[in-house]
C-alpha cells in the first residue's frame, strides 16, 4: 500500500513537473513571438522612416504590374499622391519619352524589360511625364525581384530628378561645341600655312627651321584634332551626333576592316590576326584565309560611327605595343554580338580602369607621357556604342596586354533583310542629290 501511494506520488509530480515545464515552454515561444513580432514592426517602422526620409522615387511592382509601394521621393517627383498611386498600374504613373518628346514603347520601357530580361535595367536619358504633364529628365534603375525558379514576380525601381545637372551638362556641352567649332577655322588655316611653309616646291628653310616647323605641325594636327574630338563628344552627349544605323554583317565588315588596319600593324613589326568564333578561327589578315565557315553576326549600327570606334580601339592598341600581335575577334550567341580587339602591350593597371571611359581621362605612366591623345577616344566610344544599346569594356593584366569588349544586340537574318528592304525601298524614295555644277 505504502508502495502504490510512493509511486501515485512520484506520478503525480512527474505529471506536475511536465505540465510547469510545457507551461514554461509555451511562455516561452509565445514571448520569442512577441519579441519577433516586435522587432519586425521595428524594422518596418524604420523602412518606412527611410523611405519616406530620400529624395529618390521608390516604387515596388508585382507581377501584374501593380505599385504595392510607392514612396513620398515618388510622388513629389510625379506629382501623384501616394494614396492614389497605390494599387494602379505602373504605365499610369511612369509615363516616359525619349529625347525627341516621343512615347516610350511598350517594350522599351525599362519597367517591362525587367520582366523580359530578369535582369537589372539602367536608363540615364528618359525624361519622365508628371501628372501636371511636366518633362522631368530622370535616371531609372530597375531590379528584378526572383522566386527560387527565377521566375519575376516584382519589380523594384529606384529614379532620381536629375534636370539640374542635365541642363547644366546641356550648357557645358554647349559651349564645347560652339567654341570648338570657331576654333578649328582658324586651326585649318595656320596647319595649312604651315605645311606650304614645309613644301620645298613653295619656300626655301633651312634644316633648323624645318625642324622648328614640323614641330608646330604635329601640335597643330594635334589641337585639330583635340578640337574635332570636342566637337564629336559633346554631339555625342546631347543627342546630336549623326546616326545612320542599318543592317550590318560583322563577319564581313570586320574581315574588310582588319584589312584596311593591318598595315599599321605591320609597319611596327606587330602581328596581325582576325579572330572568328574562338581562337582556333583565324583568318590571317595578310593572306585572307579562313579554316572555318563563319556564322552571320547581323547588327543594327551605323557601320561608319563603328568603324571609328574599332579603328580607335585598333590605333590605340598598336600605339602601346611594342612586340607582339594585336588581334581583332569576332564571336557571340543568339542574342549577343562581341567584337574584341587584344593586344600584348603593357596592360593597364587595375585601379585606372574603372575611368578608363570618361573624359579626358588618361593612364598616367611613363609609357603613355610619351604618346599623344586627346583623352576622348574610349568616352566617344562609349557614347557611340551606348546608341546601340551596346556595352564597352576591358579586361587587363600588366605585363600581359589588353583586351576591349564590345556587346551589341545580335539581331536574325529575317530581321536584317527586312531593315536591308526598308533600307533600299527609303532609298530609292528619297535618292541622293546629284554632285557637280548647277546651272
Amino acid at each position: 500500500m505504502l508502495l502504490l501511494v510512493g509511486a501515485v506520488g512520484i506520478i503525480a509530480i512527474g505529471v506536475v513537473f511536465f505540465i510547469a515545464v510545457r507551461l514554461r515552454s509555451k511562455r516561452k515561444h509565445h514571448s520569442a513571438v512577441d519579441a519577433l513580432n516586435s522587432s519586425l514592426s521595428k524594422e518596418m517602422a524604420k523602412s518606412d522612416i527611410i523611405l519616406s526620409a530620400i529624395e529618390d522615387g521608390v516604387i515596388l511592382i508585382d507581377a501584374s504590374r501593380t505599385i504595392h509601394v510607392f514612396n513620398n521621393g515618388a510622388a513629389n517627383i510625379t506629382g501623384w499622391p501616394v494614396n492614389e498611386a497605390m494599387g494602379i498600374d505602373y504605365r499610369s504613373v511612369m509615363k516616359l519619352v525619349d529625347a525627341k518628346n516621343q512615347d516610350y514603347p511598350e517594350a522599351d520601357h525599362p519597367f517591362a524589360r525587367v520582366f523580359t530580361e530578369k535582369k537589372t535595367i539602367r536608363d540615364n536619358t528618359a525624361t519622365l511625364v508628371s501628372r501636371s504633364d511636366k518633362r522631368i529628365s530622370v535616371n531609372i534603375s530597375v531590379s528584378p525581384l526572383l522566386d527560387k525558379n527565377e521566375n519575376v514576380t516584382g519589380a523594384v525601381a529606384v529614379f532620381r530628378d536629375v534636370s539640374t545637372e542635365r541642363q547644366e551638362e546641356k550648357q557645358r556641352a554647349d559651349f564645347i561645341s560652339t567654341a570648338s567649332h570657331e576654333m578649328r577655322t582658324p586651326v585649318a588655316a595656320i596647319e595649312g600655312y604651315l605645311a606650304l611653309a614645309l613644301n620645298d616646291h613653295v619656300s626655301k628653310i633651312d634644316s633648323k627651321a624645318r625642324g622648328y616647323l614640323e614641330k608646330a605641325h604635329e601640335s597643330t594636327q594635334h589641337l585639330g584634332q583635340l578640337f574635332q574630338d570636342l566637337l564629336t563628344s559633346a554631339r555625342a552627349e546631347d543627342g546630336r551626333l549623326s546616326n545612320h544605323p542599318m543592317a550590318v554583317e560583322m563577319g564581313e565588315f570586320l574581315e574588310k576592316l582588319s584589312e584596311d588596319l593591318r598595315f599599321s600593324a605591320e609597319k611596327k613589326g606587330l602581328k596581325m590576326e582576325f579572330v572568328v568564333g574562338t581562337t582556333d578561327s583565324v583568318i590571317d589578315a595578310s593572306k585572307g584565309n579562313t579554316k572555318v565557315l563563319k556564322p552571320l553576326y547581323y547588327v543594327f549600327v551605323d557601320p561608319e560611327r563603328l568603324r571609328e570606334v574599332i579603328t580607335n580601339l585598333f590605333d590605340n592598341a598598336v600605339k602601346y605595343t611594342e612586340a607582339g600581335n594585336v588581334s581583332i575577334g569576332l564571336t557571340g550567341n543568339n542574342e549577343v554580338v562581341q567584337l574584341y580587339v587584344r593586344d600584348t602591350g603593357p596592360g593597364i593597371p587595375s585601379e585606372d580602369i574603372p575611368h578608363l571611359f570618361q573624359k579626358f581621362y588618361r593612364v598616367d605612366n611613363s609609357s603613355t607621357r610619351t604618346i599623344g591623345g586627346t583623352g576622348l577616344g574610349l568616352f566617344i566610344a562609349r557614347k557611340i556604342i551606348e546608341l546601340y544599346n551596346g556595352r564597352i569594356w576591358v579586361e587587363s593584366e600588366l605585363e600581359k596586354g589588353s583586351t576591349f569588349f564590345i556587346n551589341l544586340p545580335r539581331i536574325t537574318p529575317e530581321k536584317a533583310a527586312q531593315l536591308q528592304a526598308a533600307e533600299a525601298a527609303n532609298t530609292n524614295l528619297n535618292p541622293p542629290m546629284p554632285t557637280g555644277s548647277g546651272t
